[in-house]
């Protein structure tokens, strides 16, 4: 998974003006954090020194931490980093979204392709065929991958499909109805309405306007 590190500046110094020596130091002098995973955290001082945090055990590669015992600079400003938003938390890691480039956190064992809120396909959702052009009517999202999902009687998977070769195998496969039907999520399929399975990153979420 791709990560994203936050930027290498300063941050804002919140009120009250006085804040203890290294807090202020973690805050007004410019580092870049990058999630490694695992609750380790890469940070690049604006000196273009690099130090590891190990957060959930309060460590830090850096001199003060190793030879001082100190809640070092570093370890304070990955704390900062994750509560004001911008650096994951142990646990979690930041991708971005397949159809926008938004930055998100995700778990540390979700599968790519991740979607922000807006582009997250979800039972009664209105999506887009990006090979047709086409509208559908979501009514499942499936764990189940485009190369393992057989479709028909030929044994072929959706991913083998002639018109899915342009589109990631190991991706989860949707099932949608068409032409656009309204459909309740989680409700029943009519059965005069025929369920089709679409590699995910075929379909594009439509929104309304």
């Amino acid at each position: 998974m791709k990560t994203t590190a936050s930027p290498k500046a300063p941050l804002p110094v919140p009120t009250p003006d006085h804040l203890e020596e290294r807090s202020l130091r973690a805050r007004i002098e410019p580092m870049s954090v990058l999630a490694l995973g695992d609750g380790l955290y890469e940070v690049e001082s604006g000196s273009e020194s690099t130090y590891l945090v190990d957060l959930g055990a309060g460590r830090c590669t850096c001199p003060d931490h190793v030879f001082r015992d100190a809640r070092c600079k570093h370890i304070r400003r990955v704390a900062i980093e994750i509560t004001e938003g911008r650096t994951p938390p142990p646990g979690e890691i930041a991708v971005e979204c397949h159809d926008c480039g938004e930055t998100l956190f995700v778990d540390e064992d979700a599968t790519e392709p991740c979607y922000c809120d807006d582009h997250e396909l979800r039972p009664g959702d209105t999506a887009r065929d990006r090979e047709t052009g086409d509208r559908l009517t979501v009514v499942d999202v499936s764990d189940y991958r485009a190369d393992a999902v057989e479709i028909g009687t030929t044994g072929d998977t959706v991913a083998e499909y002639a018109t899915n070769a342009d589109y990631e195998p190991d991706v989860p496969v949707v099932g949608a109805v068409y032409p656009h039907a309204s459909v309740k999520p989680n409700g029943v399929v009519p059965s005069s309405l025929k369920v089709y399975v679409f590699p995910r990153t075929r379909l594009e979420k439509v929104t309304a306007d």
